[in-house]
């Protein structure tokens, strides 16, 4: 089975970090967001990757090539920002030959039974209620699960169920021959091309779509989400504990991932902090931050903070010998 990831978008909600990083590859608990999707599927045997690629696209072909040779990747372009939809249309050479392939949107960690929505005979789209249902693509679902309608991002939503971007698609010559519908016939929502009125398509064409709940869904495209989820992520199970032996004259408050060859010395780091190989620290303070590698860090005091490779930060250091009663505010 092929896996499909558009990850062509230009992370407006991330920058200044995405003028020079495509979203995917920011780190979070220890490696890119882009790669969290990549092991995860690749651990449940998809050996084959087709990338829609664009804004700085280059990068994620030379990181998908140098960190996962084992397996084939296709990359296809999409030069101008038209939709989920109009990405997976340009890709349709690669798919269309009636065999089930996985969608998955590459800004989006995704906690679920990949094994059992990949072993699934039925068409599945992953869901999850949300609070605010208006900024997502949402599924109305009946009571034995089928959906019986998709909407972009509705004003007035029917549903609480949000589309968190993994899609397995059985009927996958239905899937081109209803994006080429869309593209012909400029079925346009939010000045995009969707996935979902494609999607949407097929369901009025016959095709029965079903609901997966997953257990947790990650929306990487803002600062804050991105923090949270490192934090989740490094409490569970599967990240490699930082060795406090290792880092002179500092303290290592779990959870933290350290990359290699980092230096640490004289500093505070943690809880909920993911720090990139090669980086050096010294007299910080650091907690609930995302650190970069290659950046350097003297005297720096933070908390919910993102700092992007290869960045120099040099804080304030004092010297101060004060009197009795004294009271001093630097806030």
């Amino acid at each position: 089975m092929k896996a499909i990831i558009p990850v062509a978008g230009i992370g407006s909600r991330l920058r200044p970090h995405t003028h020079t990083q495509p979203k995917s590859l920011i780190p979070v608990a220890g490696k890119p967001i882009l790669a969290h999707i990549v092991d995860s599927l690749i651990k449940e045997q998809i050996d084959e990757f087709v990338f829609i690629i664009g804004y700085l696209g280059d990068k994620i072909e030379k990181y998908i090539k140098t960190t996962y040779p084992q397996v084939t990747s296709h990359f296809v372009v999409q030069a101008d920002g038209k939709g989920t939809g109009h990405a997976l249309w340009l890709a349709q050479e690669l798919f269309n030959d009636g065999k089930p392939i996985i969608i998955v949107f590459g800004d989006t960690i995704v906690q679920a039974d990949l094994k059992k929505i990949l072993n699934s005979e039925k068409t599945l789209l992953g869901v999850k209620r949300v609070n605010d249902p208006r900024y997502f693509g949402v599924a109305e679902i009946d009571d034995d699960g089928l959906i019986t309608r998709l909407i972009e991002k509705p004003n007035i939503p029917k549903s609480n169920q949000a589309l968190v971007g993994i899609y397995k698609i059985c009927e996958t010559k239905q899937l081109v021959d209803a994006l080429n519908y869309n593209i012909e016939h400029e079925v346009i929502s939010r000045g995009e091309y969707q996935l979902t009125d494609a999607l949407m398509r097929m369901i009025e064409n016959g095709v029965k779509m079903y609901s997966y709940n997953v257990e947790a869904w990650f929306d990487c495209g803002k600062k804050d989400i991105l923090l949270k989820t490192n934090a989740i992520l490094l409490k569970s199970n599967n990240y490699k504990k930082a060795n406090i032996n290792d880092y002179s004259n500092s303290i290592i408050i779990e959870p933290v991932f350290i990359g290699k060859n980092s230096q640490i010395s004289n500093s505070i780091i943690g809880p909920n902090v993911s720090i990139g190989d090669d980086v050096i620290l010294n007299y910080s303070i650091i907690k609930n931050s995302i650190i970069g590698p290659y950046s350097h860090l003297e005297n720096a005091n933070l908390d919910n903070s993102i700092i992007g490779n290869d960045a120099s930060l040099r804080g304030l250091s004092l010297t101060l010998n004060l009197g009795d009663s004294t009271e001093i505010n630097f806030g």
